[in-house]
Formats: C-alpha cells, structure tokens, sequence
C-alpha cells in the first residue's frame, strides 16, 4: 500500500513539473510573439511617421515660377536621403495667392514662390493686407526681370505710350500692383489711364499677336518662357525705363535694382544688352510657423544640389553664397538661419 502511495506521489509530481515547465515555455513563446508584433507595429508606425507630402507653391504656366518651382520639387524630392519626403509643386495664381495659401489655418502648402515686392507689405501689412502676414524667407533666388513687352508695329516706345492702350498686367488677384504701381508712377502713368487686361503669361503672348493687347507686362528669371515664345512667333521690342524713374525706385525700395540684360538672353530681340530693373527678386517663402527642423532640411538639401536646379533653369545659378542670404525685406525663418549659419554664409 505504501508502495502504491509512493508511486503516485512520484507520477503527480512529474506531471506537475511537466504542466508547468509547458506553460513556462508557451508564456515565454507568447511573450516573444508579442515582442516582435510590438516591434513590428513601431516599425510600421516609424515609417508611416516618417511619410510625408509637402507642396510648393509657384505660380502660372508659362512663368519662371512654375518651371523654377517644379525643378526645386523634384530636385529635393529626390536627394533628401534622411527624409521620406514626396515634395511636389502646385500650380497658382502666383505670390499672393501662395502667402494667403501659407498663413491659413487648414495651410494647403508648407512653402511658396513668391515675388520680394509683394512679400515686403504682406508682411508688415501695407498696401490691400488688412494685417501682417506670417510668413517668412528660406532663401532668395532669381532677380524677377521686368520687361514691358510690344509689338514693333505697335508704335509704342516709352512707358508713356502705354495711355489710351491695352496692357496685360498680369493675372488678376497675382498681386503684380504692388510693383507695376510705383514703376507706372514714377513714368507719370497710373492704371486709368490705359485698358488693363488680366491674363497669365503665356495667354498674353497670344494677345500680342492677334492685336487685342498692344503691350503685356512680363515678368521673371531670365530667360522667361513666355518671352521667347512671343520673340518666336512675331517681331517685339522692349519698353525702355526712364533712367531718372528707375533710380528714383531703387532709392525708395529695398527689393528694386538695377539690372542688365545681356543681349545673348533674347537673341530674336536684343541686338545689344538691355538695362531694365529687379522688380523684386523671386524668393522662396514659408510660414513663420513652420518647423524648424522641417525647413532646415529643406534648405539643405536645397542647397546642397542647386547645381541640379540649373539644368531646368538657368535662374538656379542664382542659388549660391551671396545670392541665397540676401535681404530683400522679408526676416528669414530660424530653420534656414540654421542652416546658412552651419556653412558659413550668414551674416548678422
């Protein structure tokens, strides 16, 4: 009888053990599922995290805008190695729709083209900005080369002769009176006393040549599409500024200077260089409160392949140390002051 008591004794111990070195191992095996789901989940939501869209705002076809922005999309796009970004360039009305499009609550871009004319009193609230737009510089590009475009059958052959004509003067709601204001001003013309027409670029070129506009405003990067299109397709000339008018603005405002044309940039046209004006240089622009680190990258990177920009443009040569820092108005975001102060280029 002791035996048989023993021997039981003996076989529920066994069993006891095996039961609970089995549940040990299951637990253990759970536990480790649990850790590789949780790894595995992190994982999935570091990448998700790291996915991210930015859009540029530029501007309309046919404008050094649209052709520079989506070059500077595509070329961070594809070298911000840290990064999972997909940055893309929105087409727009241009400047003044970029800002509203930067500022709003429900923000739609995380950065912008915009003309330095406009950005100046959309950010300390003059001119139509019922109040101060947050926006801030990243980095300054191309001079935005004015150029009053006409028919050589037109007869017109000084600002003065735009009275009593047809101008195109840009797309309407693009802000481009903010600089064609003082620049008619100073050459004793104002908007009344001509016919302005509100088109973009490329649709003024069209006007120009079947007559139902006798001079179109034309701005941008040398060289401008739209310019070479319209030299292409009928014989035009440019519209010399007053000499005592142009340094009359350029002592008045910080985002106007002087400028010459070199007569190799519109060989169909100019036979000679073109002295004319920057009538604020095309500028990229984000809100004042971007992250940091996010414009920090952008410009880095930015920067770092601006020789890949060119190819699109011959505008992205002026992505360089002394370009890229200039004051045209606007402060600069923290981030990109980063940035420049990392290389070296920033100066107090």
């Amino acid at each position: 009888m002791k035996f048989i008591t023993s021997y039981l004794s003996i076989l529920f111990f066994i069993i006891a053990l095996s039961f609970g070195i089995g549940c040990d191992n299951a637990s253990k095996q759970s536990d480790t599922k649990n850790e590789q789901g949780d790894t595995a989940a992190k994982t999935d939501d570091n990448n998700t995290s790291k996915r991210r869209f930015i859009s540029i705002g530029t501007g309309t076809l046919g404008g050094a805008f649209y052709t520079i922005g989506g070059a500077i999309a595509d070329v961070v796009s594809r070298n911000i190695t840290d990064k999972n970004w997909e940055v893309t360039a929105e087409g727009t009305k241009g400047t003044q729709e970029n800002i509203r499009l930067l500022v709003r609550k429900d923000a739609t871009l995380e950065f912008a083209l915009a003309n330095a004319a406009i950005s100046y009193f959309a950010v300390r609230g003059e001119g139509a900005w019922q109040t101060e737009q947050p926006i801030r510089a990243v980095m300054t590009l191309a001079p935005n080369v004015a150029l009053f475009v006409t028919p050589k059958s037109s007869g017109i052959r000084t600002m003065a002769d735009l009275k009593g004509k047809r101008v195109v003067v840009g797309p309407a709601g693009a802000g481009f009176e903010y600089f064609l204001g003082p620049i008619l001003a100073e050459h004793g013309v104002t908007y009344d006393d001509f016919t302005p027409l509100n088109d973009i670029y490329s649709a003024a070129v069209n006007l120009l040549a079947d007559r139902s506009a006798a001079a179109a405003f034309i701005g941008g990067a040398v060289p401008t599409p739209a310019v070479e299109q319209a030299s292409a397709t009928q014989d035009i000339l440019f519209i010399p500024f007053d000499e005592t008018a142009k340094q009359a603005l350029v002592d008045k405002y910080p985002f106007f200077n002087s400028m010459t044309i070199p007569a190799s940039a519109y060989k169909n046209v100019l036979t000679e260089p073109f002295d004319t004006m920057n009538v604020g240089s095309m500028h990229l622009i984000t809100s004042e409160n971007a992250d940091e680190d996010t414009v920090y990258h952008f410009t880095k990177t930015l920067y770092t392949h601006r020789a890949e920009v060119v190819k699109a443009h011959k505008a992205g040569k002026a992505i360089n140390e002394k370009n890229a820092v200039k004051d045209v108005g606007t402060p600069f975001h923290p981030g990109a002051i980063r940035f420049y102060k990392e290389i070296g280029i920033w100066s107090e």
